[in-house]
């Protein structure tokens, strides 16, 4: 090729507009079938928000209902195992490689709606310690999502909390057993599902303590269809959305600060939704038969002094010390001062 035309080539692959590069495929697992509040939001506001924040640069590959993983997966799938570059992890899922942040659990009352993700959000940005143990399993946070708060779905009279004393009922938290057992009933644990239900049915169980939806979604009130519930009753239940460390360090600063901007929008969403979600929930159990009671602030407080969970809190700390784990009596204390402060 002679030089005038080697030149000519050149000079005009200069004046070519530059072509934009490749669609980042971002691929998601989720434990959860898509269709619950908490599901559907993060694919109809938070996705399309990300899409539309990176100007189409970044696209969600989603899937749902553990076809990548289970929720007891999830964080080594994301993390070491690189089997999808985000999605949803719960801590009490995780125990032994998130053992602090075991924590939010602990507390049975706790702020309500918009306030529990204001809580969440700082949570993760003033104790060190939560963000460092995400980092050591290779994820960062990008997002937080919380359930609806705890009902009590019993198959017996309730009138209030005090009649659950010497009655068997059902939690999958260690730290609501406990409640449980210190208000005088007898906590067990079983599988969640068909297991349960049956348990129910063949009244071997008298109740359950759940967070509200999935109590619904078990169609728990048809069997324990007397049901009484608070929006105080702290789940403190958190899926976080994570990334893969080593994906997220590899996108564009200005596809981190998408994301980033994504994220601020949507929370300005999910607190409106999660209150209207709650009327509608209360709604479908009343349409379904269930005979449902809100708890005044009183019965509230009365059912707090009945868990001794500030007891149980000092016994855990002390067990984690004995372990070595470090830092769980200066996480407590923060968590303490942060659930108090976004109560008021």
């Amino acid at each position: 090729m002679c030089m005038t035309k080697r030149l000519l080539l050149v000079a005009l692959a200069f004046m070519m507009p530059t072509v934009g590069r490749a669609q980042t495929i971002l691929k998601y697992t989720d434990h959860e079938p898509l269709g619950g509040m908490r599901t559907r939001f993060i694919q109809d506001v938070l996705f399309p928000a990300i899409e539309k924040e990176s100007k189409g640069r970044l696209k969600v590959d989603a899937h749902w209902d553990g076809e990548i993983g289970t929720g007891y997966q999830a964080l080594g799938k994301i993390g070491k195992e690189r089997a999808a570059d985000m999605g949803i992890v719960v801590p009490e899922y995780a125990p032994k490689e998130l053992p602090l942040q075991q924590l939010f659990k602990s507390f049975p009352v706790g702020p309500v709606e918009s306030k529990q993700l204001s809580f969440f959000r700082r949570a993760y940005a003033e104790v060190a310690a939560f963000p460092a143990e995400l980092e050591k399993e290779n994820v960062v946070p990008l997002f937080f999502a919380t359930g609806f708060p705890v009902a009590f779905f019993s198959a017996l009279p309730l009138d209030t909390l005090k009649d659950i004393k010497g009655e068997t009922w059902r939690s999958a938290s260690f730290w609501h057993q406990g409640f449980l057992k210190n208000a005088g009933a007898t906590p067990v644990s079983m599988p969640w599902g068909t297991e349960t239900f049956n348990a129910l049915r063949a009244k071997t169980l008298d109740g359950l303590m759940v967070n509200v939806d999935s109590g619904y979604a078990l169609k728990a009130h048809e069997l324990a269809p007397n049901v009484l519930l608070s929006k105080s009753l702290w789940l403190g239940h958190v899926y976080i959305l994570v990334m893969n460390r080593d994906t997220w360090g590899g996108l564009a600063k200005e596809d981190q600060q998408a994301i980033q901007r994504a994220a601020k929008k949507a929370y300005k969403v999910l607190g409106t939704l999660m209150e209207s979600s709650w009327n509608t929930q209360i709604e479908a159990l009343k349409n379904g038969g269930a005979r449902v009671r809100v708890l005044s602030q009183g019965e509230v407080t009365r059912w707090e002094r009945a868990t001794k969970y500030r007891e149980l809190q000092t016994a855990w700390v002390k067990e984690q010390e004995e372990k070595g784990l470090k830092g769980a009596a200066v996480a407590l204390k923060k968590v303490r001062e942060l659930l108090n402060s976004a109560m008021r």
